[in-house]
């Protein structure tokens, strides 16, 4: 084990492709890590089962898991055991996940050939959209994702060290030099608490405006969707802001068209919530309802809302809505996902003067209005547009108004005597 000063040979450095983060289907387990030796990693195992007596959902299980995934093959690959880890393998791990590429994993399809087929498309180096101005995944590590990682494994650590199973210090300590004085010292009772905990090895974030799709590069989505299902989805995520997820779970029974709403189960509180649509949505759904009707599909309250269009009847799953949003937008050349639909959503109403912001939070389903409130803050297109007419109006030279000639009657000099004007 290297010391602290010593360095460690990160550019050879390869994670091998060992252990995996296996779903089990059982309620009590829903995930679980597997070493080298496809053996249960315990210590992993006992997080877990903590994360889900907190409440945690099964995404956020699977989310840290893949964390602790690449963190168990970086030390596989340095050859330290969990419980030796230093502050020198955590300040080697933030390292190479800051420089070093991304590994490239082969595609299920080509497992058992390395080499991929010729037509593969390669990496896209982290270019901006021109439609869409949002970038493109790219070779290295997001900062969001060394965050989240930073994150994960600290907590993981901090739970270990609590129970008295792990190191006696934490690999991955938090760092009081980057905020003055004591967490909260001045502390306004009347406002949240801020969250101040800043880990040492904790990359900057930007902060993200949230991306919505313009009007008429929805129209051009909308107007390339072949089939009813996509057009009543699309709509029913623009109007209703719910997240994909929300949406795509939704039984028949909770499509009330009388009332104009429809009932998701929200993703962090778990609570049922009538939220209201457009009735252009509830057009679309009646359309693509009695289409797949006439073709033998299950129908009952308990059925699910969403299914494929073809024999067999399965519900429809995000990636497989995510996969025809992205044939819709092969002629625009965009690439925006289905939570930029909420997105939207949120900005239409948030921009309504005659929609009260607190309307929007419910509808959105915020802890907090600060969150809402960033669909308050102008876009960069709206920012470009205001710029490009300040420019114009420059440019046209235009001054302030002449006043108006004084009626007949009224001597100019004596007005301008009396309201301030040349004597």
């Amino acid at each position: 084990m290297p010391a602290l000063g010593d360095q460690r040979d990160l550019a050879a450095l390869v994670l091998p492709e060992v252990g995996r983060l296996a779903g089990t289907g059982d309620a009590w387990e829903p995930y679980l890590l597997l070493d080298a030796d496809d053996v249960v990693v315990r210590p992993v195992a006992a997080y877990f089962a903590e994360l889900q007596a907190a409440d945690a959902s099964k995404s956020t299980v699977y989310s840290y898991g893949n964390d602790l995934l690449r963190w168990w093959r970086f030390l596989y690959a340095v050859d330290v055991a969990w419980n030796r880890a230093t502050r020198v393998e955590a300040r080697d791990f933030m390292r190479w996940m800051r420089i070093a590429d991304k590994p490239v994993r082969p595609h299920w399809r080509h497992k058992d050939n390395p080499e991929p087929p010729r037509s593969a498309p390669r990496r896209s180096s982290g270019a901006v959209n021109p439609v869409t101005g949002k970038s493109r995944p790219g070779r290295k590590y997001a900062a969001s994702t060394r965050a989240h990682a930073e994150t994960v494994l600290r907590a993981f650590y901090d739970y270990h060290l609590q129970v008295g199973t792990g190191p006696i210090i934490n690999p991955f300590p938090l760092d009081r030099s980057r905020r003055k004085g004591r967490a909260n010292a001045h502390h306004n009772p009347l406002e949240p608490f801020k969250k101040e905990r800043t880990g040492r090895y904790r990359p900057k974030t930007p902060q993200r405006i949230p991306k919505r799709i313009p009007d008429e590069v929805f129209t051009e989505l909308f107007a390339g969707l072949n089939h009813h299902r996509d057009r009543a989805l699309l709509a029913f995520w623009v109007s209703s802001a719910a997240r994909a997820e929300e949406l795509l779970t939704v039984p028949q029974q909770h499509a009330d068209p009388g009332q104009q709403v429809i009932g998701v189960t929200r993703k962090g509180s778990g609570a049922f919530q009538w939220l209201p649509a457009s009735p252009d949505a509830f057009v679309w759904l009646r359309l693509y309802q009695e289409e797949l009707w006439r073709k033998g599909a299950p129908r009952g309250r308990t059925e699910p809302l969403w299914c494929t269009l073809r024999r067999p009847w399965r519900p429809l799953t995000y990636p497989a809505a995510r996969a025809m949003l992205i044939r819709a937008q092969a002629l625009l050349g965009s690439n925006y996902s289905p939570h930029d639909l909420r997105h939207t959503g949120a900005y239409r109403m948030a921009q309504d003067p005659d929609m009260p912001i607190t309307d929007v939070q419910q509808i959105l389903g915020h802890a907090s209005l600060s969150t809402t409130q960033i669909y308050t803050t102008p876009t960069a297109e709206d920012v470009i547009a205001s710029a490009l007419a300040h420019h114009r109006r420059r440019a046209e030279g235009r001054t302030a108004p002449t006043a108006a000639p004084p009626s007949s009657g009224y001597n100019p000099d004596s007005l301008n005597v009396l309201f301030g004007g040349r004597s």
